[in-house]
């Protein structure tokens, strides 16, 4: 799950940070209750960290690169929990969480197939009517440019919301804008 030397930049920038927490996050939770406990899939540097934990009580970023991974438990352990793990196979129990979420990293998940894997898995760890909400990048010229020599598989909106029921997920909602989209589905209660 690669990342271009531009693309590090901007994503470990005060400039990412804040347009994350003013513009990204708000958009893709609008009207999204995250709960007590949340789950953040993918955190990187963390530009959400601040958004999130204003919406949840007690937040957990499951984070694949171990050098993220530790720079974020650094820099932001005493306010969230940080693990080390694959969105796809999460270290954490079954039933535990009210939310989980993924702000613009889905595209980073090499396959469909990993992508559906980290669906189901956030149903896993999902309470009973429990909400997996997030947002990503529609597929355009310029995306593909800021990734090149990244894993850059986008995750198409019009098939989103049937990839997300098949793994059993209800109430699914897709929404699109001009550069990207976002979308909220539950765990049956």
């Amino acid at each position: 799950m690669t990342m271009n030397l531009f693309h590090r930049l901007l994503c470990r920038s005060s400039s990412w940070e804040r347009t994350s927490s003013t513009r990204v996050v708000p958009w893709a939770l609008e009207n999204v209750d995250l709960g007590a406990a949340s789950v953040e899939i993918g955190p990187g540097y963390g530009a959400n960290v601040r958004a999130l934990l204003a919406r949840t009580n007690a937040l957990t970023g499951v984070e694949i690169d171990p050098v993220l991974a530790a720079r974020l438990r650094e820099r932001r352990g005493e306010v969230m929990t940080v693990l080390d793990g694959d969105g796809a196979d999460m270290p954490l129990p079954t039933a535990r969480f009210d939310s989980v979420g993924c702000f613009t990293m889905l595209h980073h998940v090499p396959t469909p197939e990993y992508q559906d894997a980290l669906f189901a898995d956030a149903l896993r760890v999902l309470r009973p009517g429990g909400v997996f909400a997030g947002s990503d990048g529609l597929d355009s010229t310029a995306f593909r440019l800021i990734h090149l020599g990244d894993t850059c598989v986008p995750v198409p909106p019009e098939g989103a919301a049937e990839r997300l029921t098949d793994v059993g997920f209800t109430d699914v909602r897709i929404d699109t804008d001009a550069t990207k989209f976002r979308f909220r589905a539950r765990r049956p209660a």
